[in-house]
């Protein structure tokens, strides 16, 4: 029997497990849940006769690493278990079938993808699959606020291994794979002025709030698409009433960059905002938070097998490039093969319209499992 014969056969398994993953919540800052979810998943991973770690973290949800084969070389399979939604999310909105599609708080991104990426691996057990190198998952907790915990483990199993396949979302109605991320960068602005009583002191105040808005429209100016560079300005605050002028006013700023040397020019730029009114200070703090995930020829390699191994499957495996981020960012970045993209296919991260489609979960599940075993 192949994968997809297999897989095929297990589609109210596999949906069956994507609706306890959803119900499960897993808020990012929710270490409770997140540690529930991660022994969860442990007890999943060891009926399949996986070798299994929990890493534990202090303040972060703790991170879950299954290993199953043997050989010198590795293949890793990362994922994220945690979600933009907060808990009481699943009582608004709980899991759904209807018309083909599941929905539900994290279906697409990526519970679905993680559903898929673990019975990619039971199927090469089940079927008793020789595997030419061992396989490793890499399940963190933090992915969604930045991986801040993670990164380092994330980075040194990379490192390890023969290649890296990540089961985020893909994107588009053709279920793209993602070739190329952005890099990305977060910075807080703050401003300070001097106060003062609008009416009748006015020409002693500083107003805090009108230099911030001259250093908006220089950030908001610095956005390149050609380049592949946006800049985007967004919650921002100051003044604290009619008669005041504000002496302190702040913004936060997203930084997207295509490559690494435009990342570091942009930065430069932000981190050296010089005043326009005379008296007002600027202070910047922030840094980039993940490299571009460029378009590198080993990359490339493995997309092209991807893409073979998909017709094979039946379905075409189209590619794009893509502005947001994932862990992925750093895999490749320390110089190894890395293809994004290969989960749930669907709509709406980070939405309330989210859904995935499930008769492609199989399909995209063998993909997995034959990237893993050939």
């Amino acid at each position: 029997m192949e994968f997809k014969e297999y897989l095929a056969g297990h589609r109210e398994e596999m949906t069956e497990m994507l609706r306890t993953v959803v119900e499960h919540e897993t808020p990012s800052h929710e270490k409770v849940s997140l540690d529930s979810f991660a022994s969860y998943l442990s007890e999943m991973f060891r009926g399949l006769g996986c070798h299994v770690e929990l890493i534990e973290q202090a303040e972060a949800g703790n991170h879950l690493r299954a290993s199953w084969g043997e050989g010198k070389e590795q293949a890793l399979v990362l994922c994220h278990m945690d979600t933009v939604w907060p808990l009481g999310e699943t009582k608004k909105r709980p899991f759904r079938i209807e018309n083909g599609k599941a929905t539900g708080p994290g279906v697409y991104d990526m519970k679905g993808g993680l559903v898929q990426a673990f019975f990619a691996l039971k199927a090469i057990i089940d079927l008793g699959i020789t595997v030419p190198r061992r396989i490793v998952f890499l399940c963190n907790s933090d992915e969604e606020i930045g991986s801040g915990s993670s990164r380092i483990l994330i980075e040194e199993e990379a490192k390890r291994s023969a290649f890296v396949l990540l089961p985020e979302p893909t994107y588009g109605p053709e279920g793209a794979a993602k070739l190329a991320r952005k890099g990305w960068g977060m910075f807080d602005v703050t401003v300070t002025g001097r106060a003062a009583h609008a009416g009748s002191e006015h020409a002693k105040g500083i107003n805090a709030v009108e230099e911030l808005a001259h250093q908006i429209l220089k950030l908001q100016a610095m956005t390149n698409y050609a380049a592949g560079t946006t800049i985007s300005v967004g919650e921002t605050h100051g003044g604290s009433g009619y008669n005041v002028i504000p002496d302190l006013a702040t913004t936060k700023v997203d930084l997207r960059a295509s490559t690494e040397a435009e990342l570091s020019a942009a930065q430069d730029k932000i981190q050296n905002l010089v005043p326009v009114l005379t008296g007002t200070t600027i202070t910047v703090v922030g840094t980039i938070n993940r490299p571009p995930l460029e378009p590198t020829p080993a990359n490339a390699v493995l997309y092209q097998k991807a893409r073979g191994f998909a017709r094979e499957l039946g379905f075409e495996l189209p590619g794009v490039h893509v502005g947001g981020v994932s862990d992925g960012n750093f895999t490749s970045a320390v110089g190894v093969a890395t293809l994004d993209g290969l989960g749930a296919v669907g709509d709406g991260p980070h939405t309330v319209h989210e859904y995935l489609v499930l008769d492609s979960m199989a399909p995209r599940a063998a993909l997995i499992a034959k990237l893993l075993s050939e």
